[in-house]
Parts: structure tokens; C-alpha cells; sequence
């Protein structure tokens, strides 16, 4: 599988038994390890008893629908206006919907009915940016009508479509990365078009809710926020910690049918700490390419995705 999103620095990478072979002193991880390991079978047990849901047979995309093929390096202002949805269209969209798309799995091909080029864009389109400030902080002039307004500033940092075509755009779905069509909003701003994808909502399953395992949660463990990136064995995860939290270590438990994370921080044992939750990235590399399984968290037993913008 190739890469499918990337993050800012990583704050550690281990193997699948790496965490067990830390030696002792603070914050030593081996004991919620074996809590862990229990932890990770009940997890992994109450996923599979789980009411049938469309994860192996249908569409469930674990990524946004907006999706910037590459993930290309973008300056401040493409990045923000690209995350808020700023755009501003140049273009004629196509009037006719096609009527039916295929997505392509690596077990197979499903078909789906699809939304045409101008629904596409009122998704991607979230609205208008703030007006840019004058050069220099300048004033705005006088527009010279009768009540001396001042024009307003033009709008700061949109994308600007020129083009739409439809074509297919890689996704990380349930049954691992898939070829699904799109369309390709072509961009001034960008080196790479960006696709929204064209699988018709009533086409589109939605991520399952799992019961939580019963029996609390080993002390010591963190809640896995979300998937950051995943790339063949290789996952990143963001775990969520306290502002003065060190030294966050990832754990995981590879089954043949799912993946369970967790991790753990050190915590600080004197002085004052601001109440903020930080989402700090971790990875870890499994045994064999992750493919179909779902990315469990330890702590609430629920599958998770990649965030909405990355």
C-alpha cells in the first residue's frame, strides 16, 4: 500500500515488540504492557462480536472526502484555504451526472451510483475567506460614494478552480486502500488537483460504533485520537496527552483480523501544567501491511480513521 497521508515530525518510532524491552526507571511501560496485551483480546473480541456492518462488503472510507492526491507540500496560505474550504470557481462544471462509477478494492470491484461535478463542488466550496488586510496597513480608500465608505479589502488566500474532470483518486477505506472515482477540481494555486470524491452518499457506509469491552481500561493507558498515516506495516497514530506529559510511547497488538493501539506518557509528578490535550503522533511497524484490519483504540474499543484534514 503507499502512502496515503503525511504528518508533522514523529515523535517515535518502535517495532511490534519494542515497548516490551524498555528497561526499567520512570515511567517504565512494562507493567500496563500486560495489561495491555488482556486488554487488546478483549478489544479485539468485541469487535468481532459485533452486529454485521458493511466493513468487508461495502464502501466505509476512513478519510475525508476531499483528498489532495500526493499529499503535496503546500505554503501557509494554500494549506489554510485548502483545510477551510476556500475556493473560487472559474470554471464551467459539466451539467450531467454520470449515472454509475466502480470502486476498485484489491478483493474486488463494487459499483455505486455517483453525484455530479456541481454537487461535488458545494461540498468542496465551505465558503468565503476573511478580506486580506491592506499592503503595508493602509486604509482602504474612499469608494467617493455619497457616504465616503471605504471599499473593502478583496478576499485573502482562495483556491482557484479552472477545471473539473471526472476520474478515480486513491482512498484508505475498511478494505484497505481503494481506487475511487472523483472529481478533479484543477487548481492554480496547487501543483496537484484536488478530488472530491464522487461515491453518492446512499453509497457511503458510515464508520460502526463498537460497545466498549466491558472491565476498565489498564491504568496508565492513552486514548488513540486517530490514524495519522499508514503506509504497508508502518501506522501513525495520535495519542492524546497533557501539555506537560512526557516521553509517549506506543504499544500494539497485532491479530490476524485487527489491530489494537494504545500508548502511554510520563506524567509529571511536581509543579503546576495548563489543562490543553495534545495530539502527539507515534508509530509503530507491524509484522505484515496492515490491509483490511481495522486500527482499534485500547481504551475505547472504537475503529479508528484518518482526521478530516491533515
Amino acid at each position: 500500500m503507499r502512502r496515503l497521508a503525511s504528518v508533522s515530525t514523529i515523535a517515535l518510532c518502535v517495532t511490534l515488540t519494542a515497548c516490551g524491552q524498555n528497561p526499567g526507571g520512570p515511567g517504565d511501560p512494562a507493567p500496563v504492557q500486560d495489561g495491555f496485551a488482556e486488554r487488546a483480546a478483549a478489544v479485539a473480541e468485541t469487535w468481532r462480536a459485533r452486529p454485521a456492518d458493511a466493513w468487508h462488503t461495502g464502501y466505509l472510507p476512513l478519510q475525508n472526502a476531499t483528498v489532495l492526491p500526493g499529499n503535496p507540500k503546500l505554503d501557509a496560505d494554500a494549506e489554510m484555504a485548502f483545510n477551510a474550504g476556500w475556493y473560487v470557481l472559474k470554471a464551467t462544471l459539466p451539467a450531467d451526472a454520470p449515472s454509475e462509477g466502480v470502486v476498485r478494492f484489491a478483493d474486488g470491484e463494487l459499483p455505486t451510483a455517483l453525484v455530479g461535478a456541481a454537487e461535488a463542488y458545494r461540498e468542496l466550496d465551505q465558503g468565503d475567506p476573511p478580506a486580506c488586510p491592506p499592503p503595508g496597513g493602509a486604509q482602504p480608500t474612499p469608494t467617493g460614494g455619497p457616504d465616503g465608505t471605504a471599499s473593502s479589502a478583496a478576499p485573502c488566500g482562495v483556491l482557484t478552480v479552472t477545471g473539473v474532470e471526472l476520474g478515480e483518486v486513491a482512498v484508505l477505506t475498511s478494505r484497505g486502500e481503494a481506487r475511487v472515482p472523483a472529481w478533479l477540481f484543477q487548481v492554480t494555486e496547487l501543483p496537484v488537483p484536488v478530488a472530491r470524491v464522487a461515491v453518492a452518499p446512499a453509497d457511503t457506509a458510515a464508520l460502526p460504533q463498537v460497545a466498549e469491552p466491558t472491565g476498565a481500561s489498564p491504568a496508565g493507558l492513552v486514548t488513540v485520537q486517530d490514524l495519522s498515516d499508514v503506509d504497508g506495516s508502518q501506522i501513525t497514530f495520535r495519542l492524546g496527552i497533557g501539555a506537560c506529559d512526557t516521553d509517549p510511547r506506543p504499544f500494539v497488538e497485532e491479530f490476524d483480523d485487527v489491530v489494537v493501539v494504545s500508548g502511554t506518557v510520563t506524567r509529571p509528578t511536581a509543579g503546576e501544567c495548563t489543562d490543553q490535550l495534545l495530539f502527539e503522533p507515534v508509530a509503530v511497524t507491524l509484522a505484515a501491511p496492515l490491509g483490511d484490519r481495522p486500527v482499534l483504540d485500547a481504551v475505547s474499543g472504537q475503529p479508528m480513521r484518518l482526521p478530516m484534514f491533515r
